[in-house]
């Protein structure tokens, strides 16, 4: 089991990342409020800003105050490929 840093000294196994995701649309808020509600919360953000939301295959919910930007690479990801916009 490889432990990735998510920031601020949060490790979480990264062969259980199903996605990353910006926390700024509604539906990624309503997928916060409803982990919350259902306990399966986990604030890793130690006071900061959310700035990226992973969801685990457990269903658990993650937030990190580190960028998508800073956190792709610890998992392997290059970031020149979150600027890619594959709608247009």
């Amino acid at each position: 089991m490889e432990l990735v840093n998510i920031g601020f000294g949060g490790m979480i196994a990264a062969g259980r990342l199903i996605a990353m995701v910006s926390p700024d649309s509604a539906p990624v808020k309503r997928l916060i409020s409803e982990a919350r509600e259902r306990s399966m919360l986990i604030d890793a953000t130690f006071g900061r800003k959310t700035a990226a939301v992973l969801i685990m295959d457990s269903d658990h919910v993650v937030l990190s105050g580190l960028p998508m930007e800073k956190l792709a690479p610890r998992f392997g990801v290059d970031p020149t490929v979150l600027e890619e916009d594959v709608f247009s």
